[in-house]
């Protein structure tokens, strides 16, 4: 055979066997392909940028607070004082039908709200303003009376405030079925003590003055239509009683009651507005409940007389608009705020006034 003959033999053989070498790669391959599968060849994003950025890993917050609980009413069963117990709730649910513009028990003695309007769902929501901590506190000193007051006096105050009518007698059916009420809703809680999930839930304090502007914008945005343009809220049919109360006007909460400090006022909007609202789930921001606060607030409403509110001005709260104070601050900043250095301020007060009393 010619070399040159020779030559071209070697080449298509060596042709041969690399094509024979690339067919038996290529079978274990797709073997290996059809075994395991197509190995993932994406690319991670978060690591072609090394040790730039930290990885997120979202970490659901579970509240494990166990927040009270009203009694079950099946309890009742057995109880000596369940008519006038369930007589209580009934007038705390529905106020105006016994006392309101056609009430059963007395025309016109209050607006027209009822006493669930702030306490919600019958003084049961947790952090709805509810009655939990009432049996377990009262007898108790409070600051606004400078008194000692029983909880017919704390009965009677939101009767003479917040539905801005008149007391009703103590020794009424009416005024010991709601205090039965009261306090069978607390019977479980210790004396002295405050269950978790009672009055309102704790907001922060904004870095500025409340502002009622942007509280005019929230009102009309998620306000207005239950408790309508001019915060007149929604009467029934018959006129007998408020499905939405009014936020202002002349049949709203006076100026002596306890939401028109705007610290409960926020507070309350924040974790119950619009309602239902649930305080694990605010439909409100800070700065939007504050702000609400100081538009609701700042409307004509009606007018107490509580020139003998806080007879000890130095116990007057950071947010108590009416003066004279003693901590140095102005009527505008204890309107309006910020209320963090008036808070500071009147903490330090305080102290220090403790500080003496121990020394003395």
């Amino acid at each position: 055979m010619k070399e040159e003959e020779k030559q071209t033999l070697l080449k298509v053989i060596r042709q041969l066997l690399g094509l024979t070498t690339i067919l038996l790669f290529g079978g274990i391959a797709l073997a290996l392909i059809l075994i395991f599968g197509l190995p993932d060849l994406s690319v991670d994003k978060d690591k072609t940028t090394k040790n730039t950025a930290v990885e997120k890993v979202e970490v659901e917050i579970v509240d494990t607070v166990k927040y009270w609980q009203a009694p079950n009413e099946n309890s009742l069963a057995n109880n000596s004082k369940k008519d006038l117990i369930l007589y209580g709730k009934d007038i705390i649910a529905n106020t105006a039908n016994y006392f309101g513009p056609a009430g059963k028990v007395s025309k016109n003695k209050i607006n027209g709200m009822n006493c669930q309007n702030c306490h919600l769902d019958a003084g049961t929501k947790v952090f709805g303003n509810n009655y939990s901590a009432v049996a377990s506190t009262y007898p108790k000193y409070r600051a606004r009376s400078g008194a000692t007051e029983d909880i017919y006096k704390r009965i009677n105050d939101c009767f003479e405030r917040s539905l801005n009518g008149k007391a009703l007698a103590v020794e009424s059916k009416e005024m010991q079925a709601i205090a039965a009420y009261i306090n069978w809703l607390g019977k479980d809680v210790r004396k002295g003590k405050k269950p978790a999930g009672s009055g309102f839930k704790e907001m922060a304090f904004l870095d500025r003055a409340a502002d009622p502007s942007n509280g005019n914008l929230v009102y009309n945005q998620k306000c207005v239509s239950c408790h309508k343009a001019n915060g007149e809220g929604q009467w029934n049919e018959t006129k007998t009683a408020f499905i939405y109360p009014p936020l202002w006007g002349d049949n709203s909460y006076n100026n002596g009651a306890g939401l028109y400090r705007l610290s409960n006022f926020a507070k309350y909007v924040k974790y119950n507005m619009p309602n239902p609202t649930y305080h694990n789930n605010p439909q409100l921001s800070d700065e939007e409940a504050w702000d609400l606060a100081a538009f609701v607030n700042t409307q004509v409403r009606p007018k107490k007389d509580i020139s003998k509110d806080w007879p000890k001005i130095e116990e007057k709260p950071f947010d108590h608009p009416y003066g004279p104070y003693a901590d140095g601050f102005n009527e505008a900043e204890h309107k309006f705020g910020p209320f963090k250095p008036i808070k500071s301020k009147l903490d330090l007060m305080k102290k220090e006034q403790d500080k003496n009393k121990k020394t003395s």
